[in-house]
């Protein structure tokens, strides 16, 4: 599995044109963060655990396309009633993570579970890319 995405920019001809200010928030608007991630490898397949912080369960989307891996979510933030923004550096923080997956996995097995804003993937490998042990007979 190899970790195909840097940082991205949504709307980047859009922002392109603008000037000052204007261009500057939409620039942290538009900006996607790449969330943290730890993988690890066994025999039986791959675990990938994902820091989604803020992310419910109805703004995640995790996809594959061919040999493709891709998570995304969007970040919610409670703005407590009758308080008002004085400053911030990112709104709606949104992150998204592109992965190619091995030809070993099977993408079609893959487990997700998000809880307490980690997101953890599950991906087993093929049984005919699984190491196995062959007997030996005598005679």
């Amino acid at each position: 599995m190899t970790d195909s995405n840097q940082v991205v920019q949504r709307d980047q001809a859009d922002a392109a044109g603008q000037g000052g200010a204007v261009a500057e928030r939409r620039d942290e608007a538009a900006m996607t963060l790449i969330p943290a991630v730890d993988i690890f490898e066994t025999a039986a397949g791959v675990t990938l655990w994902a820091d989604l912080p803020g992310v419910p369960r109805e703004k995640l989307e995790v996809n594959v396309h061919d040999s493709s891996l891709r998570i995304e979510g969007e970040a919610v933030l409670p703005m407590p009633a009758g308080l008002r923004v004085q400053h911030a550096e990112v709104r709606q923080p949104r992150y998204a993570r592109t992965f190619t997956l091995s030809p070993d996995l099977d993408a079609s097995g893959i487990e997700a579970n998000l809880q307490d804003g980690v997101l953890k993937l599950t991906i087993p490998r093929r049984d005919e890319a699984r190491p196995r042990r062959i007997e030996v007979s005598v005679g």
